[in-house]
């Protein structure tokens, strides 16, 4: 029977497994792989943890306290920072966790708005980064780790933006800017400054706040911003905003160019950028070959 109870969902998931694939081959990638997992597996269960299952290149663990999932996350980014092995082929992880509720099956999978959570999560970190919610973090009891605060993220289902924390795992945290609470962005309301994003197309303008939804773009009417052209994927990038700026990152077959003020072309390929200031984009093709139907951008 199914039973929903607290728990820390936790996953971790290899960060540039794609280029890991095309540098060492599928062989070497794949036992690679493999590697950093049992070392994550490992971790999991010296804290207390439960391996739920492996999915290609990531890990989904359960705990059951928050505090066991984050020093379990801090460690396993400690293992990898350690292993020669890992070092040398430049490999490493990205982690998210949440503690709530989540229903437990009797196969031992679990499922619900924690799991969701701590996905979303996992989503918003880089490489070398743990990242969880406030809400877990100002529920440790114990000596936990510093935190660093990096403002408000979208959840899908949830109303309103929740506020997110990076942990800092490192042992040498000289040189780093420490924050436990509190949003990184003002929003007006207490005197801070809202970040505003404008996105200039056509004659159309739209201007994106840190809670708004994310913005996508492609040449499928579903997107918000629609270009309709055969080099364009049907969904072909996104910007939103996460970790205190807003992100472009791409989700398309022929890539995005950006453009910032002088600097040269930028192509992303399922990666993502931060967009400072002012700025082009142009989907699928180079600014010589589109020159037409680029999209303009200005952050204030």
């Amino acid at each position: 029977m199914s039973q929903s109870r607290p728990q820390t969902i936790l996953f971790a998931d290899v960060s540039g497994s794609t280029r890991l694939f095309e540098t060492k081959g599928d062989v070497e990638a794949r036992r690679l792989i493999a590697l950093v997992l049992d070392a994550l597996s490992a971790v999991c269960g010296q804290h207390g943890g439960r391996v739920i299952k492996t999915i290609g290149d990531e890990i989904m663990c359960t705990f059951p306290r928050a505090m066991n999932g984050v020093l379990a996350a801090c460690d396993m980014q400690r293992r990898l920072a350690r292993d020669i092995v890992f070092v040398r082929d430049n490999l490493a992880v990205r982690i998210g966790l949440h503690h709530g509720d989540a229903l437990e099956e009797a196969d031992g999978d679990v499922y619900g708005d924690a799991v969701n959570v701590a996905a979303r999560m996992t989503s918003l970190a880089k490489r070398e980064q743990v990242v969880t919610t406030a809400a877990t973090y100002d529920g440790l009891t114990g000596k936990a780790p510093e935190a660093r605060s990096l403002g408000k993220a979208r959840v899908s289902g949830k109303l309103l933006p929740i506020a997110i924390v990076d942990l800092v795992w490192q042992e040498d945290t000289s040189g780093m800017t420490l924050v436990q609470t509190g949003p990184r962005q003002g929003t007006g309301e207490d005197g801070g400054v809202e970040t505003v994003l404008r996105l200039k197309h056509r004659g159309e303008v739209v201007e994106l706040r840190p809670d708004s939804e994310p913005f996508l773009m492609g040449r499928e009417p579903g997107n918000q911003l629609v270009v309709e052209a055969d080099w364009v994927s049907r969904t072909h990038a996104m910007v939103e905003f996460k970790r205190g700026h807003f992100m472009l990152a791409d989700r398309s077959t022929n890539g995005t160019y950006v453009r910032m003020g002088e600097d040269d072309e930028l192509k992303l390929h399922r990666d993502e950028v931060h967009l400072r200031k002012s700025g082009t984009i142009s989907l699928g093709q180079s600014f010589a070959a589109n020159s037409g139907d680029v999209i303009h951008f200005e952050a204030d």
